[in-house]
């Protein structure tokens, strides 16, 4: 799988044009595709300017001499690359796993176009059996969790392997929704918006344009609707 991912994460860098702005993802997948991008950077082929998702991808990117702004100081993103928890058919998708689903969604927002890149595994018929993650403010979050507990959508804040409650880059906390399946994701996430204390949540609906897929030691392109 993760031979699948490198190939799939270095293929993506083939929409990358010199002179773009570019918005670089995070997750094991999008770690190949920074990698690859520094790599063609460090070789004269590419000049471009990137603006990250998360403090871990900023901090790669820097080491590979791959030149950054923050989103403030661009006009517009001409393409965002980035990885994905799953995807169903009708290409709409959950993200969030790694707890940045909230900055990746603003930079995906200002972007001309959206690409996902993903191994097979994410491929989903229904989503919803990868939790569900939420970025709620700290203050409260325990009532929050009560209600969504109420709703039959058994909420878990995230913890750290060491047991400590795990903070997003922008110093709030996670709650991950197992739900197992999510029948109308467009009714879920407007429900969601609308609770106080939810900053953001991972459905990422009506946002991408081209899924990158590795597949059986191939990348398959996907091109929504």
């Amino acid at each position: 799988m993760e031979s699948l991912k490198k190939q799939v994460g270095y293929a993506s860098v083939n929409y990358i044009k010199d002179g773009m702005t570019v918005g670089l993802g995070t997750g094991s997948t999008a770690y190949y595709m920074v990698e690859k991008l520094g790599q063609e950077i460090k070789k004269g082929n590419l000049n471009i300017t990137a603006v990250t998702t998360s403090k871990k991808t900023a901090e790669q990117a820097e080491s590979l001499g791959i030149p950054l702004k923050d989103l403030n100081e661009v006009d517009w993103i001409d393409v965002t690359i980035d990885g994905a928890d799953e995807i169903d058919p009708q290409f709409q998708g959950i993200k969030g796993g790694g707890g940045a689903h909230l900055i990746e969604k603003i930079v995906a927002s200002y972007s001309n176009q959206v690409i996902w890149i993903v191994d097979e595994s994410k491929m989903v018929n229904q989503l919803g059996d990868f939790p569900l993650p939420l970025e709620v403010i700290p203050f409260g979050h325990q009532k929050l969790e009560k209600i969504l507990q109420e709703k039959g959508y058994h909420p878990e804040t995230r913890l750290t392997k060491e047991g400590q409650l795990f903070t997003t880059d922008n110093d709030n906390f996670i709650i991950d929704l197992h739900l197992k399946n999510i029948t109308d994701p467009h009714a879920l996430a407007q429900e969601l918006s609308q609770l106080p204390g939810i900053v953001e949540h991972g459905l990422f609906l009506d946002m991408v344009d081209i899924v990158l897929v590795g597949r059986n030691g191939q990348v398959e392109t996907l091109k929504a609707p």
